[in-house]
């Protein structure tokens, strides 16, 4: 790695929230386009964890393609059913036998599944109200084999790929994030059960005003009627509002559930909590990126990391490990106050040998280029790092939606 170029350019544009308008968004952890990278996410480590008890590593696969086709409901004040179960379909290339030992993978599968469902949903029964389906196969010849070359020496990257992370987020970015987390955090649903998991949250600052819109399902049995339904929906305006300020320092706007239309009788309810029961379907990587948002005003890639193998896919590893790349640059060396990062692989190579690596610096004395030795340091160690980030990936240590 003493030889890897490194790329250094300076930020020159104004940070996010110094421009004119800066928009960020989070779809949570109900949102149908969620719930399929978490699945994919939940396979995979369900994967790992079995390949290393039984064979001692973990074994290829990448699992990141699902879809969520969903279902048909009819929610009522104080009630409701599901009379269509909402359909996931998971996909994907994993390894199914080793030397004759058979690998249960679908059963793998479908229990990693039903957990995570169970352990974040509270009026969604994944027994009932949701059927899931597994089009596992082999992985190809080549594939396979670059992953076996791996063993032993310098795993092989998995695919030419492009990671991305940045750091510091912004007030509006850090304010999306927390919103969604405060709604769906467990001791909040104990305090307030009408809330759903399906929430949706886009901030938008134009100047120094700041809009947030939120799209929250509203869980039928714990709603009245449409008065309480109303007055628990401006409830919820009031406490984001306040949390928001303290973020923004400021004031802003809250919408909830704009869409709603109370003359008509039109309302935000749903039986399970996300639209998936009847509204809407969802796929593995049309959400958030790996740092939990999706942020036009930044550099981004398309990539879907969920599911991906932890171990030479570097479609995960390299953009979970941008992000940590960037941290590091802001929090060890002081005058740097803002970082971008990107790592591009090549398939074949050794994944701690990046093609490309290249760096935005926002420096508040130096030129951004006369950081590069301390910077190539930074980023040695997490290359090296990264057999410990898969094992984190593995554990569940690190979000990546």
């Amino acid at each position: 790695m003493s030889n890897m170029s490194i790329v250094i350019d300076g930020i020159c544009d104004p940070p996010p929230n110094e421009r004119p308008v800066e928009v960020v968004e989070r779809k949570g952890i109900g949102h149908p386009d969620t719930i399929c990278d978490a699945l994919a996410e939940e396979v995979s480590r369900a994967l790992s964890r079995h390949y290393v008890e039984r064979f001692g590593q973990v074994l290829h696969h990448n699992v990141d393609k699902a879809i969520l086709c969903g279902g048909a409901s009819s929610p009522r004040f104080g009630g409701g059913e599901v009379s269509e179960p909402i359909e996931i379909i998971l996909a994907g290339r994993v390894t199914s036998s080793v030397a004759g030992v058979a690998v249960p993978a679908e059963a793998i599968a479908t229990e990693a599944c039903r957990a995570w469902l169970k352990a974040h949903f509270h009026a969604l029964d994944p027994d009932r109200h949701l059927r899931l389906s597994c089009r596992f196969r082999p992985a190809s010849e080549d594939l396979a084999d670059l992953f076996a070359r791996g063993r032993g020496v310098a795993v092989r990257a998995n695919d030419t790929s492009i990671g991305i992370g940045f750091w510091p987020l912004s007030p509006l970015e850090r304010a999306v994030l927390d919103v969604e987390r405060w709604i769906n955090d467990p001791a909040r649903k104990e305090q307030s059960p009408e809330l759903g998991e399906d929430v949706k949250v886009l901030g938008v600052r134009e100047g120094a005003m700041t809009r947030f819109t939120i799209a929250c399902a509203l869980v039928s049995a714990f709603v009245g009627d449409a008065t309480d339904y109303l007055t628990k929906k401006m409830r919820l305006s009031e406490d984001i509002a306040g949390r928001v300020r303290s973020w923004l320092g400021g004031p802003a706007e809250v919408l909830v559930n704009s869409a709603d239309d109370a003359e008509r009788g039109s309302f935000y309810l749903t039986v399970t909590g996300t639209s998936a029961e009847a509204g809407d379907d969802g796929e593995v990587g049309r959400g958030n990126r790996v740092n939990g948002l999706i942020t036009p005003s930044r550099p981004m890639t398309m990539e879907a990391a969920a599911g991906k193998n932890p171990v030479s896919h570097v479609g995960k590893l390299y953009n979970v490990a941008a992000g940590l790349i960037a941290q590091d640059l802001v929090s060890r060396l002081p005058d740097i106050s803002a970082a971008e990062c990107m790592l591009v692989s090549r398939i074949g190579a050794p994944i701690g040998e990046p093609q490309t690596v290249s760096l935005r610096l926002r420096s508040r004395d130096r030129p951004a280029v006369e950081h590069v030795e301390a910077a190539r340091e930074i980023i040695e160690i997490h290359l090296r790092g990264l057999p410990a980030l898969s094992q984190r990936l593995v554990a569940g240590e690190l979000a990546i939606y």
